[in-house]
């Protein structure tokens, strides 16, 4: 068998009338004479054309969608339409049959919520082939990016006893018989007998430990994925998600901005360059999807042009207090427009506020910095207080058009005495940080970082409407098929 050529590098070839081996998974077979043959490598189908009156009525019958095939043929320029080449086959083996009255992906148009029942099939459309490859380069290029800058790449543990964010939304992690859990005198669970020693939960962050790295390794990023136990059936949550979190030393706020926005930037772009194909053809799928949508919910902006956006503009920023004040007297807020009325400073920002300012108010990306020290987590630097008393803290937010918050991060809290304050007053015990508070003990210097929900990010550079169509296998409550 001659060396097989993926079918993206036989649509690109140069050359014709060579001899070539490909192989792949029929799509349609019409008139016993034209096999559409796809591989992954792109949506784009390679047409096969048999030589039917010289073939095997028998083997005929096996090229069923779905089949595994192998072809060896000469490579020939196309006379037909919507190809330049295609290939005279020579010998067909059929490698997987596949039974045309079972095989549950018929060439037809299917709803992605039939495609998340058969998610171990999905792969193979069009639309999950093109989503795929572009979450493939988004991920390498996030990589590219980080080590281009010598930035250390850390993996952070997936099993913790700490829970970064205070939630307490997290999975249990044990090796106990649930239904006979040694018992403390006092009748409560005895962990001490427990595989760890201590009740321990699956990572909803890597940041803390990824603060640890950064404190003698100067920049590192951590990728890996991270879980959340919140009964959430959303189309903006899973309980099983990757994070990219990057923590700097010697990074002020400003630093940790322009870098998390340059990130945003190179990803998008090599996407943009890299996956052509796959970004036109999922920019007219969300034309089409759009066409079903009542006229005042269509977007203003196709996929390209969203991206293009993105790259084009400077990132607006502003501190939260400036952002309330626009919210407050914004015509939706004034005609109560919003689900959640804007009532002053200290609301907690909702996604249509985000959207509101991104979309309609900027029309561009917005950094928001400086948010109320009550709504956000206990390692953030604090701000002095303002004119009015109102304490801030460094944090900043990146909001991008149709999804809202895309990057969460801040400056942390370098102060020992200031941050076990503020544990005090969360009631987040020090003890079970004390490794956490030595990093401030022992040589602490100003550092900042963030993090970047990866699907979040693969949502919006798709065009997906729905989380669970950008994972491969998504986890939400009552789900963990496949």
């Amino acid at each position: 068998m001659g060396q097989r050529t993926k079918i993206k590098a036989l649509l690109q070839s140069e050359q014709t009338n060579i001899e070539v081996t490909v192989k792949g998974w029929v799509r349609t077979f019409r008139n016993n004479q034209f096999i559409a043959l796809n591989d992954g490598s792109t949506n784009s189908n390679l047409q096969i054309v048999v030589d039917f009156e010289n073939t095997d009525p028998t083997l005929l019958k096996r090229i069923t969608t779905g089949a595994a095939i192998s072809v060896v043929g000469q490579l020939v320029a196309s006379l037909g339409k919507g190809q330049t080449v295609e290939v005279k086959a020579t010998e067909i083996e059929v490698l997987g049959d596949s039974d045309p009255e079972k095989y549950p992906l018929q060439p037809k148009k299917h709803s992605l919520e039939f495609l998340r029942e058969i998610a171990h099939l999905r792969f193979r459309t069009n639309t999950f082939g093109a989503i795929f490859r572009v979450r493939n380069s988004l991920s390498f290029a996030v990589h590219q990016f980080f080590q281009e800058k010598g930035f250390v790449y850390l993996h952070t543990p997936i099993i913790t006893a700490s829970d970064a964010e205070g939630a307490g939304e997290t999975f249990h992690v044990t090796n106990f018989d649930l239904l006979n859990t040694p018992k403390t005198e006092t009748g409560e669970i005895d962990f001490k007998q427990d595989f760890f020693g201590r009740p321990t939960n699956l990572t909803v962050s890597g940041q803390l430990e990824g603060e640890l790295g950064a404190m003698a390794l100067s920049d590192i990023y951590t990728f890996g994925p991270t879980f959340r136990a919140e009964n959430s059936n959303t189309t903006r949550h899973l309980a099983e998600f990757w994070m990219i979190e990057p923590e700097m030393a010697f990074y002020d706020l400003t630093d940790n901005m322009n870098l998390a926005e340059e990130l945003l930037k190179y990803v998008i772009r090599y996407t943009l360059d890299k996956n052509k194909e796959d970004i036109e053809f999922l920019t007219q799928r969300l034309e089409e999807e759009e066409k079903q949508k009542p006229q005042n919910e269509r977007s203003d902006m196709s996929l390209l042009d969203k991206l293009q956006f993105c790259l084009d503009n400077d990132f607006e920023r502003l501190t939260y207090t400036e952002a309330i004040d626009i919210l407050k007297e914004s015509t939706p807020n004034k005609k109560k427009k919003f689900q959640y009325p804007v009532e002053g400073w200290g609301t907690d920002l909702q996604s249509e506020h985000e959207r509101y300012l991104v979309e309609k108010h900027f029309k561009k990306p917005v950094i928001l910095t400086d948010y109320p020290k009550d709504i956000k987590a206990f390692y953030m630097r604090q701000n002095e207080p303002d004119a009015q008393g109102r304490e801030t803290v460094r944090a900043m937010d990146i909001l991008f058009p149709g999804i809202g918050e895309i990057v969460g991060g801040s400056q942390r809290e370098e102060r020992l005495d200031k941050l076990e304050q503020r544990m005090d007053e969360m009631g987040i015990p020090k003890e079970e940080l004390w490794w956490y508070l030595d990093t401030r003990r022992f040589g602490a210097c100003p550092h900042a970082g963030f993090g970047l929900g990866f699907e979040r990010l693969v949502l919006f550079v798709t065009g997906m409407g729905n989380i669970r169509d950008v994972i491969p296998f998504p986890r939400f409550p009552k789900n963990a098929e496949f």
